[in-house]
């Protein structure tokens, strides 16, 4: 048993360590230890290529690495622009409006293009609360978004529907909401001028290139219900895609651009990485010594998950340690949905705050912010916001 759970440690730690320079080379890396210790080599092998083979993974996969490709043409052909200079609807509802809709779609670096957008609109505001602003509701419809890759991953890991796991996080996101409004905009006052005229057309499109794909994907698993759900995201993915190139009308060159800058293999692989760790983890004898450990589920699902959002500045990474402990520590099939939720929740929690999330770091460049004082401007919310979670937790035990 020692020799089994320093195996997992040395795993996890392998993932923790190597996720800050590449999280899909991580996740290969911490599954191959684990299973190189506690498997026979054919069936790690076996493992492999089942993750790499199995049709709901592979469209998923495949869904995860055209999802940026639609942010990093909006943004390449100006749309994203266009759709920020005629949010007219008031400078509260802009500082927390617009950094969500620019992290609704994947991009390296996404924080840098909604910074200037917060500089613009909230000149009086101190640089620790323009931080704050960019990160929390850059990140907050991570909550809710269908087609956010942590969640997509995260709800197939964990045996949920997707739509059915949104709703029971509705909750804690009109809750983010609530704290961002308090602690963070209550107190921006004044109006933003706009030197450009407005635009009905160039608020429309864009926004429909930004809803076309999840509301499709809704209405597909809704009226269809196909029997591998990750097809109809494939499918309302790549007509969202669609859409941003007939409104953008890139050319080939800038099409190249998009595709190397945006990276989608690496989306990618980050799913193949997740599946890989969970199916060695599935294989081996750590279920049945996991599900001994006197841990309680409250304690796994919201201080455990916190502290590795924290620690990893991912969402993607906790989901792929505590869903699966999880599952075996209670000998089930799926998570139940408010066990999900909350752990889910208390792992955005980490990540928001995290100094390794790179969007954190870049906007505390950004703006001239020392992380201390960050790191104060969020603790009562997120601790508050934690609170809550593990109270909730108890409540479900």
């Amino acid at each position: 048993m020692i020799f089994e759970l320093a195996a997992f440690v040395v795993s996890v730690s392998l993932v923790l360590i190597f996720s800050r320079k590449s999280l899909p080379a991580a996740l290969f890396l911490g599954a191959l230890s684990l299973g190189l210790l506690l498997l026979p080599l054919g069936e790690m092998l076996s493992q492999f290529v089942f993750t790499i083979t199995e049709p709901s993974i592979v469209l998923l996969a495949l869904a995860v690495g055209i999802i940026p490709l639609i942010g990093g043409t909006m943004e390449e052909t100006g749309q994203m622009d266009n759709l920020v200079r005629n949010l007219r609807i008031g400078k509260k509802p802009f500082l927390a409006f617009a950094p969500a809709l620019l992290g609704m779609l994947p991009m390296p670096g996404g924080a840098l293009m909604s910074a200037p957008l917060i500089e613009k609109a909230g000149k009086e505001i101190a640089a620790k609360l323009k931080v704050a602003i960019n990160v929390w509701f850059r990140h907050i419809l991570l909550l809710v978004y269908p087609l956010a890759p942590s969640l997509i991953a995260s709800a197939k890991i964990a045996g949920v529907e997707l739509y059915s796991a949104i709703a029971f996080l509705f909750p804690f996101f009109l809750f983010s909401l609530l704290l961002g409004y308090w602690f963070f905009l209550r107190k921006a006052g004044g109006k933003i001028d706009y030197s450009e005229r407005f635009s009905l057309k160039w608020l429309l499109v864009p926004l429909a290139v930004i809803l076309s794909a999840p509301l499709l994907d809704f209405a597909l698993r809704a009226f269809f219900n196909p029997q591998i759900a990750e097809a109809a995201t494939v499918l309302a993915v790549s007509f969202g895609l669609l859409l941003a190139f007939i409104a953008g009308k890139p050319g080939t060159k800038r099409l190249r651009k998009v595709f190397v800058e945006m990276t989608p293999w690496n989306f990618s692989l980050i799913i193949f990485g997740m599946f890989f760790f969970l199916h060695v983890f599935q294989a081996s004898p750590l279920p049945e010594l996991l599900a001994a450990l006197p841990l309680n589920a409250a304690t796994l699902l919201v201080p455990v998950g916190f502290f590795l959002g924290f620690a990893t500045g991912r969402i993607q990474v906790p989901a792929s340690i505590v869903i699966p402990i999880f599952l075996a520590k209670y000998s089930l099939a799926s998570m139940p949905l408010p066990g999900f939720a909350v752990m889910y929740f208390s792992v955005f929690l980490g990540y928001a705050i995290s100094p390794v999330h790179p969007c954190v770091s870049v906007s505390l460049a950004y703006f001239g912010a020392g992380f201390s004082n960050y790191l104060k401007t969020l603790a009562v919310p997120a601790l508050l916001a934690l609170a809550v979670s593990f109270f909730l937790a108890l409540s479900l035990a």
